[in-house]
């Protein structure tokens, strides 16, 4: 069963972070949707967080866990917010299950096939040797000639945790990521379709969602609106959280 952290009541939403992110990232907006009417599920996926580490890693698996979590607790015509990878999740989910979903937003991806460009992350990330016992500024000082922006730096450093007393570790599975990278940029199968509202919201800055892919988008959801965040990038829900909770709840309501 995968992790969660649940606040508030009313309407479910359920809140997926993207790769290498965990439900901790979404703890501020969570708390804003639930001071808002909604019972908020904020979710770590299958080999992130606290959830259980899994040699399989894919969206079909990921979207089977998330449909066992709702059936566990009873969760029908949820709402769904799904960034990055997370939004991939999200959109499986609701074209694969459309009867429990009633409402979908997507933060920054498409439904298209992205190549892999995580490489200096992951190159990053493998440089750390934590049997030699790194403090976390030692960690944050391997990282930084592979991951100069200090936003994404200390994205990639909340997952640190004392494994040991005297020892630090990633909670993510580096070593399945390793092995499944390519999994990341699947692109929605074709032919599958969900057919009730869907908000994708970009960064302005981004290049994640492109105007070519409106087609493709249309395509898989026909009645979906599309907001964009001006002077920010990927991390637009962390970049500029006000805007992008106005322009989701607005949504949700």
């Amino acid at each position: 069963m995968l992790y969660s952290r649940i606040e508030g009541q009313g309407k479910p939403l359920l809140i997926i972070h993207g790769f290498l992110g965990m439900s901790d990232n979404w703890k501020t907006l969570g708390s804003q949707f639930a001071a808002n009417g909604f019972e908020v599920h904020l979710l770590d996926l299958r080999n992130h967080g606290r959830s259980f580490h899994s040699d399989e890693f894919n969206y079909e698996m990921m979207v089977n866990d998330l449909l066992e979590y709702c059936n566990h607790y009873q969760l029908n015509d949820v709402s769904i917010i799904g960034h990055s990878m997370g939004g991939k999740v999200a959109m499986l989910f609701a074209v694969t299950y459309p009867e429990k979903v009633e409402k979908l937003i997507v933060a920054d991806i498409g439904p298209k096939y992205y190549a892999p460009h995580h490489q200096d992350i992951l190159a990053g990330l493998n440089a750390v040797d934590f049997s030699q016992k790194p403090s976390r500024t030692e960690v944050e000082e391997i990282l930084y000639p592979y991951i100069p922006d200090f936003g994404t730096r200390q994205f990639l450093m909340k997952n640190l945790f004392w494994k040991t007393p005297e020892q630090l570790d990633f909670r993510f599975n580096l070593e399945v990521f390793n092995k499944k990278i390519e999994e990341i940029g699947t692109a929605l199968p074709e032919q599958t379709i969900f057919e009730k509202p869907t908000l994708f919201i970009r960064g302005g800055n981004s290049k994640y969602i492109v105007e070519a892919d409106f087609p493709k988008i249309k395509q898989h959801f026909p009645q979906f609106q599309l907001s964009t965040i001006p002077n920010v990038g990927h991390w637009l829900h962390a970049e500029n959280p006000k805007l992008f909770f106005e322009e989701t709840l607005e949504f949700l309501k």
